[in-house]
C-alpha cells in the first residue's frame, strides 16, 4: 500500500476526533456562558471604574447612605425633550450627565428605584403628564418648541418587584421642575434630596420661637407671614413658648429662633443643649426689627428696644455681634418710594448675585434678596469656629450706629452725608461651623448635660429679621377677583432652602457641591491670557506715545513773534511720524493676534493628529504585533 494512502488512513480519524472535541467544547461554552450572562445581567452589577479627575461619576458616601436605606420603592421619570433639543448640544450633554447619575443610583438601589425616560413631544399625553407632575418647560427649543428637562419621583406602596405596580396610585409625588445646567455642581445633592424626601412618610417637624407676629393674629383677621405659610406647606410647623421651654425635643428637625429678646435662662439652656446634641438652629437677630412694636425697653431710654441679641450663646460660640450697629451700603441701596418721591435707601439693601454665596446649595440658585437695617457677624479673637458667608455686603459698605438710622427715618438720604466706605465685605448671614462649647458650664451637674458638641456642629446666623416680612419680597395682587402674591425677591426661597437643607439627614447635609462636567481648554486659555498681556502692553505703549506727541505738539504751537511756518512744518513732521508709528504698532497687534491663532491652530492640529492618526496607528500596530507573535508561536509548536 502506498505510503501516502497509509498516512491518510491513520491521520483522518485523529483529525475527526480533534474537530469533534472542538465542536463539543464550543457547545459546552455556549451552554455555560449564555445562562451566566443572563444571570449576571439580572443579579450582578457591571464593574465600573471612574477615571475622571474629580470623580464625577462616583457617588458620595452621603448619597450611598440615602440610597442604601430606602424603605419604600420609588419610581423616577426623567422627562427630556429629545426632539426639541436637537440644536442645543450643551443641554443634550447635560442630560447625558443627569441620566448617567440616575442610572448609577438605580444600580445601587437593589431594585428599590425604577427609572423611566420619556420624551414629552408637543400635544401628547406625556407632555400633559410632565406638566401634571410639576415640571416647568423652558422656551427656546427647535422650531420654538418648549423644552422639558426635569425629574418626577413617586413613592409607591408594596414592592416594585411585583407585577402591575404601574397601575397603583403613588403615595407621594415630588419633582425637580427643571435641571438648570448652571446648578450642575449641586446635581447629586438635588437628586439625593428628592430621594430622601420621597422616602419620608410624613412632613418633618420644625419649631419656631419668635417675639414677632410671624403667625398673624386670627382675632384681628391677620394672616401668618407668607414665609411661614410656605414653610407650612412642606413642614409640620410647631410653635414653642419660650417662657415655658425647658427642652427642645430631639424630633424637631430645625429650630427657627426669630428676634430673641430677653429669653429666659431656661429657654437659652434648652437651645444650648439642643445645638450640642446635634440639633439644627437658625437664628434671626436684628439691630432694628422694623415690625417690632414693643415699647421702650428697660435698657433703652433714647429709642424703642427693637433690637435683638443672643449674647451668652454667641460668646460661647465665638461669634462677635453688635446689636447697636447697622450696615449701610450705597452700592446696593434699595430704591423705595417715600413721600411721593423715589430714592435709594442705603440701610435697605438689594443683595444681588455678587453678594450671595454661589458655592452654597442654599443660595446658589437665588438672584435677589432684600434686607433692611441689617447687622453683621464676625468671629471673636478666641473663636474655635468658622464662618461661611451666605449673604454679605459689597466693599462699599459702612457701619453706623442704629440711632443714626432711626434719626434719618424721614430723610434716608442724610445717611449718605460724610459717607466713608470701610472697604470690607460685612457678613449678613452665614453658616457657623465647628465644635461648640456649652454656654452654661455651671449646669454640668444636670442630668443629660452636654459640655460640647461634635466637631461638625452647625448653626445658621442671619443678622436681619425684616427679610422675613412680606413687604421686602412679596406683594398681594387681585387677579380675576382672587388675591395672588407677586414675588419680586427670593427671600422666601432663601428661608425655605435653609430649612429644607437643615431638615435632611446628616447624610444629605454631607453632600457638598461637586465639580462640573464641563472641562475648560486650559492650554488655550493660557495662550489667550499671554496674548491679552501682549495686547495690553502694546495699548499702553500707544497711549503713552499719543500723550507724548500731544505734549510735543503743544510745545510747537506758534507764539507771538515766532515763525508760524516753521512751527507748522515741524508739527506736520511730528504728526506724520506718529501716524507711521501708529501703523507700526497696529501691525504688531495684528501679528500678536496671528501668532495666537497660529499657536491655537497648531495645538488643534496636534490634538487631531493624536486622536485621528497616532492612537489608531498604535492600536493597529499592537494588533499586528500580537498577531505576528501568535503566528510565530504557532509555527514554533509545529
Amino acid at each position: 500500500m502506498p505510503r501516502s494512502r497509509l498516512h491518510r488512513l491513520f491521520t483522518t480519524p485523529l483529525q475527526l476526533t480533534r474537530r469533534g472535541v472542538l465542536y463539543g467544547a464550543l457547545v459546552l461554552l455556549v451552554l455555560l456562558f449564555v445562562p451566566l450572562i443572563v444571570a449576571s445581567s439580572r443579579w450582578l452589577h457591571a464593574a465600573r471604574v471612574d477615571l475622571t479627575t474629580d470623580k464625577l461619576y462616583t457617588l458620595t458616601p452621603g448619597t450611598l447612605h440615602i440610597v442604601d436605606t430606602l424603605k419604600r420603592p420609588l419610581r423616577l421619570t426623567l422627562y427630556f425633550s429629545e426632539h426639541a433639543t436637537r440644536d442645543l448640544p450643551q443641554l443634550r450633554s447635560y442630560e447625558q450627565r443627569v441620566r448617567e447619575m440616575l442610572q448609577e443610583m438605580v444600580a445601587r438601589s437593589h431594585g428599590h428605584i425604577r427609572l423611566q425616560i420619556i420624551d414629552p413631544v408637543p400635544y401628547s399625553d406625556d407632555e400633559a403628564s410632565a406638566e401634571g407632575n410639576g415640571l416647568t418647560a423652558a422656551n427656546g427649543g427647535s422650531n420654538g418648541e418648549r423644552v422639558f428637562f426635569g425629574l418626577a419621583g413617586s413613592a409607591m406602596s408594596g414592592s416594585l418587584e411585583s407585577e402591575g405596580t404601574d397601575d397603583r396610585v403613588p403615595e407621594k409625588t415630588l419633582a425637580i421642575a427643571f435641571f438648570d445646567p448652571a446648578r450642575e455642581a449641586f446635581l447629586e445633592y438635588d437628586i439625593a434630596k428628592l430621594l430622601y424626601e420621597l422616602n419620608q412618610a410624613s412632613k418633618p417637624p420644625i419649631g419656631v420661637i419668635s417675639s414677632l407676629p410671624v403667625e398673624g393674629n386670627p382675632m384681628l383677621s391677620e394672616q401668618p407671614w407668607t414665609v411661614l405659610q410656605q414653610l407650612g406647606q412642606l413642614f409640620d410647623v410647631r410653635t414653642l413658648d419660650s417662657s415655658t421651654l425647658r427642652k427642645v425635643d430631639d424630633n424637631i428637625r430645625v429650630l427657627l429662633l426669630i428676634h430673641p429678646k430677653r429669653l429666659p435662662p431656661d429657654a437659652q439652656y434648652a437651645i444650648d443643649q439642643y445645638v450640642l446634641r446635634g440639633g439644627h438652629l437658625v437664628v434671626f437677630v436684628d439691630p432694628d426689627a422694623e415690625l417690632d412694636t414693643s415699647p421702650y425697653g428697660p435698657d433703652s431710654i433714647t429709642f424703642p428696644d427693637h433690637g435683638s441679641d443672643l449674647p451668652r450663646l454667641f460668646k460661647a460660640w465665638g461669634v462677635s455681634y453688635d446689636p447697636h450697629k447697622v450696615v449701610l451700603d450705597r452700592a446696593r441701596a434699595l430704591q423705595i418710594e417715600l413721600a411721593g418721591s423715589s430714592l435709594n435707601h442705603p440701610a435697605m439693601l438689594d443683595l444681588g448675585a455678587q453678594e450671595l454665596n454661589r458655592n452654597d446649595v442654599v443660595t446658589a440658585s437665588l438672584q435677589r434678596i432684600n434686607v433692611s437695617t441689617a447687622g453683621y457677624f464676625d468671629l471673636a479673637a478666641d473663636a474655635r469656629t468658622r464662618l461661611v458667608p451666605l449673604l454679605q455686603s459689597s466693599a462699599e459698605a459702612e457701619v453706623v450706629p442704629t440711632q443714626r438710622v432711626l434719626d434719618a427715618n424721614s430723610d434716608p438720604t442724610t445717611l449718605l452725608q460724610d459717607y466713608k466706605p470701610d472697604n470690607a465685605h460685612y457678613v449678613l448671614a452665614a453658616r457657623l461651623r465647628g465644635t461648640f462649647e456649652s454656654a452654661f458650664p455651671e449646669r454640668a451637674g444636670v442630668a443629660g448635660h452636654r459640655a460640647r458638641s461634635a466637631s461638625n456642629a452647625e448653626v445658621i446666623l442671619v443678622a436681619d429679621t425684616d427679610l422675613l416680612s412680606d413687604r421686602l419680597w412679596v406683594e398681594p395682587q387681585n387677579i380675576l377677583g382672587q388675591t395672588m402674591m407677586r414675588v419680586f425677591a427670593n427671600n422666601g426661597d432663601f428661608v425655605t432652602n435653609l430649612v429644607d437643607n437643615l431638615s435632611g439627614s446628616s447624610a444629605l447635609l454631607s453632600i457638598r457641591g461637586r465639580s462640573t462636567s464641563q472641562r475648560p481648554f486650559t492650554r488655550v486659555q493660557a495662550l489667550r491670557n499671554v496674548a491679552d498681556q501682549k495686547f495690553l502692553q502694546k495699548e499702553q505703549e500707544l497711549e503713552q506715545e499719543l500723550a507724548d506727541t500731544r505734549r510735543r505738539l503743544d510745545e510747537l504751537q506758534p507764539t507771538k513773534g515766532g515763525h508760524a511756518s516753521t512751527a507748522t512744518a515741524e508739527q506736520r513732521r511730528e504728526i506724520e511720524q506718529f501716524r507711521q508709528r501708529q501703523l507700526a504698532i497696529n501691525k504688531e497687534l495684528r501679528d500678536v493676534q496671528h501668532q495666537l491663532n497660529a499657536e491655537i491652530d497648531a495645538l488643534g492640529l496636534r490634538l487631531k493628529f493624536i486622536n485621528i492618526v497616532l492612537v489608531p496607528a498604535l492600536v493597529v500596530l499592537l494588533g499586528l504585533l500580537y498577531g505576528w507573535r501568535r503566528t510565530r508561536y504557532s509555527r514554533q509548536r509545529r
